[in-house]
Order: structure tokens, then C-alpha cells, then sequence
């Protein structure tokens, strides 16, 4: 598809500031306008009688809006509970589990800054070893990258944990046959896909992880604060509450353990996960399959643009089996938080400029609101303010 036959109208759907060419979706998100009106309705219903909605229709509410997500999950809805955060979720997963000396958790180091702190917090706090295995670059073949992953297995390994899309570097990885090997070595699978809905088509069923927690307000497009947390039937009973509350020892029962204990934490505004739904429905409304394969035609014209500046490789090919509309490009050496500044400050490009293994990475995010316009400006911009590819090639 040619990016320049896309059309502009979902941009005047979203709140996005107009003055700035927004390629960072990837942080945050951004919710659009009808989808965010929802979420404020559902506040106000909040308010107007807070006994009624949160005392005697919470449990109802809740249970609609987790079969709404596990329906365009492919899982049911009893194996999935609303949390705040991927990061919420995954540390759950990880605070419960009797790991102890002699035990390992592996994982790569392609993975998010705040899972890599809770698993040396695990580490620490259970004298378990955390073992982080190496994905060379660049990538070229999924087996080459299941083989760098599962030769660090050992008979001590105890839990596997991998991102679905790695943050700092864009890339899909094959989760689906990592999960399918550790099943049959008994290893318990963790997944953070918090990259993952609404970039990608997902059937937990068929990944296939033990647990997988994920965010809804990235690339799904629903209110900040929207995420969840899947665990296989079989596992769920290794789940602790992150936070006791009266969903602990319920005196009603709910439809299990599980959904009591983490669904009900305390007092809180839930109408960011009663709006998934209809961010779900925003998304099957305006052909999302047809806006991600728009997007990813968008990223891989950056891409080549933005290595024709830089002189430098892929990280990847050019294909969706490892990126879809998240991509990292790798930069010369540069001063990556002065880079960033400059790039909003001087030309309200928003963007990241990640530091990740002694490299500059610049990852661009290209979603339904973004034109071939907010390229341009990204391009035109480091033509200005990037080292050549002579400077690059003699450092």
C-alpha cells in the first residue's frame, strides 16, 4: 500500500495537539475522541450515585467489560482480570511465584527497564538467579532467535519471561514456539505483550503463555490506565492479591479465587476498563487490519529514509513478521536526551532516542493518526541535526 493513499480523516479523531508530528504512541498512547467521551461518561455515572455503581454494579460491569477483551483475546473471560498497568500485572505474576536458591529466571536484553528492575528485585529478595540472554543483532531468521533465547535453559530454570514486542528495540518475537518449548520442559512462560493489542491480531489461546499481561491504552487505543492480566487456568491458583482487600476470603464468592482477589483492590475509578470495549469497538469499526498495514508501509519508507541519513543497518528486515508499527533505527553516537529535545523543541517532532547496550536508538511510532507529513518533518529534522554517514563510519 502506498502511505500517500491513506486517508487524514482518523487524525481529526484524535486529541492529539495538531502542531506536533506525534511518532510516540508507543509510551503512552493516545486515545481517540469518541472513545475518551466514552471513558468521561462512564466517570460521570460514577459520580452521580458512587454506592449504586462501584457497591451493588461493579461486579456486573466488570465481568461485561472482561468479555468484551478476552472475546477479541480469544480466551474466556474468567482468565483475565482489568489491572492498571503491564507493569502491575507482570509484577503480580512475579511476587507470587516460591521461587528460591538454586532456581533461575531467564530472560533477554531486549527487555523494558522496569521488568528487568522486578526481576532483580526477585532476585534479590528470593536468592533465585536471573539469567539474561543475548539476541544478536541484526535479527534475520525466528529460529535463529528461539536458539539464542533457549540456549540459556538449564535444568534449573524455573521460569521463562519475554516481551511479545521489545521495547527498546520494535521487534516481534516468536513467543508462540518459546511458550510451546517451555510447556513441555515445564517452564512456567511469562509474556509482557504490552506493545501488543491493537498491533498486532492476538489469540492468547493459541500463544499459549502461561501468563501474559498486556496494556490497552497503547496501541488499542483506550483511556490511560487500562490493562490486563491472562493467566491459564491451570496457573492461576500460584497467583497472590499484589493488594489484600475485601476480594480476599470473599463472604460471596465470585466466579473464582482468581477474579476475586485481583479484581477488587479497594476504591478506584474503573471506567478506564469499562471504555475498553468501546475502544475495541473503534478499532473494528475503522478496519484496523487495514490501518496497521497502512502504518507499517508508512514505518518502512522512515526506515529506509532515516538509514539513508545514518548510513547504518536494520535492526530487521522489512517485514511485518518483525515489526508492525513500532520500529527502532538505529543512530550514530549522539547525545540521545539532547537529540530528543531538539527534535520537539526545535521541530515538535515527538520521538524517543533510547540508550540501549552502548547504542543510540531512535524508535518511531507511526499509528492511524500519522501522515506521510510527520516523516517528512522527522527526516527533514535529522538531515539537520545528525553526524553524516562518513561521520557514523569513523567512529
Amino acid at each position: 500500500m502506498n502511505p500517500s493513499d491513506a486517508s487524514p480523516l482518523l487524525r481529526n479523531l484524535f486529541l492529539l495537539d495538531p502542531a506536533v508530528a506525534f511518532l510516540n504512541h508507543g509510551s503512552f498512547g493516545a486515545t481517540p475522541r469518541p472513545v475518551f467521551e466514552k471513558y468521561q461518561e462512564w466517570q460521570r455515572e460514577l459520580e452521580r450515585q458512587p454506592v449504586e455503581f462501584l457497591g451493588r454494579r461493579f461486579a456486573g460491569l466488570m465481568q461485561a467489560a472482561r468479555a468484551a477483551l478476552a472475546d477479541f483475546l480469544g480466551i474466556q473471560a474468567g482468565h483475565l482480570v482489568f489491572v492498571p498497568n503491564a507493569t502491575t500485572g507482570l509484577n503480580i505474576i512475579a511476587r507470587s511465584l516460591r521461587l528460591g536458591h538454586g532456581d533461575e529466571i531467564l530472560t533477554m536484553d531486549h527487555e523494558y527497564g522496569a521488568i528487568d528492575r522486578t526481576w532483580r528485585f526477585i532476585s534479590r529478595k528470593t536468592g533465585a538467579s536471573l539469567r539474561v540472554q543475548s539476541i544478536p543483532l541484526p535479527v534475520t531468521g525466528a529460529d535463529a532467535v528461539v536458539a539464542s533465547i533457549w540456549a540459556g535453559m538449564t535444568p534449573r530454570t524455573r521460569v521463562l519471561s519475554l516481551s511479545h514486542i521489545t521495547s527498546p528495540t520494535g521487534l516481534i518475537l516468536p513467543v508462540q514456539e518459546l511458550c510451546r518449548r517451555a510447556r513441555k520442559a515445564g517452564i512456567l512462560s511469562i509474556v509482557d505483550g504490552a506493545h501488543a493489542p491493537g498491533q498486532l491480531p492476538l489469540n492468547l489461546a493459541e500463544i499459549g503463555a502461561d501468563f501474559y499481561s498486556a496494556n490497552a491504552h497503547k496501541w488499542l487505543c483506550a483511556p490511560k490506565g487500562s490493562a490486563f492480566l491472562f493467566a491459564r487456568p491451570e496457573v492461576q491458583s500460584l497467583l497472590e492479591p499484589l493488594v489484600v482487600s475485601w476480594g480476599y476470603e470473599a463472604s460471596v464468592p465470585g466466579p473464582s479465587r482468581f477474579i476475586d482477589e485481583q479484581q477488587w483492590t479497594g476504591t478506584r475509578d474503573i471506567a478506564a476498563y469499562l471504555t475498553v470495549p468501546a475502544a475495541i469497538e473503534f478499532c473494528t469499526s475503522h478496519d484496523w487490519d487495514n490501518v496497521r498495514r497502512h502504518c507499517h508501509a508508512m514505518l518502512v519508507q522512515a526506515r529506509d529514509r532515516i538509514a539513508s541519513l545514518t548510513g547504518l543497518p536494520h535492526l530487521c528486515p522489512n517485514s511485518p513478521e518483525w515489526f508492525m508499527q513500532m520500529a527502532s533505527l538505529p543512530l550514530p553516537p549522539v547525545d540521545g536526551p539532547r537529540l530528543q529535545a531538539q527534535l520537539y523543541e526545535q521541530y515538535r517532532v515527538e520521538v524517543p532516542v533510547i540508550e540501549w547496550q552502548g547504542r543510540s536508538l531512535l524508535r518511531v511510532s507511526i499509528q492511524g493518526y500519522n501522515t506521510p507529513r510527520d516523516v517528512e518533518r522527522l527526516v527533514a529534522a535529522l538531515r539537520v541535526l545528525l553526524p553524516g554517514p562518513a561521520a557514523s563510519s569513523a567512529r
